[in-house]
């Protein structure tokens, strides 16, 4: 998967879905505007650095997620 620099602006995001925040990289797939993206968190020291993929219809979001989940994306 490629990804990117968090977008700036003023975007109402809601997350629908998560991973555990045990990790040390946790995965939200979010909605706004009626598109959806995934966001990375990598916890790291002294700052977590977040990226996010390309923003894109909500159906192949959920497909993304799903083949991240199980193994099948990066």
């Amino acid at each position: 998967m490629e990804w990117h620099a968090v977008r700036s602006g003023r975007h109402r995001v809601r997350v629908v879905a998560w991973t555990c925040s045990c990790r040390a990289t946790v995965y939200e797939l979010c909605v706004s505007g009626g598109r959806a993206f995934i966001r990375r968190t990598v916890q790291a020291e002294p700052v977590a650095v977040i990226s996010e993929t390309a923003w894109g219809v909500p159906r192949e979001a959920w497909e993304i997620w799903a083949a991240l989940l199980a193994g099948g994306v990066r």
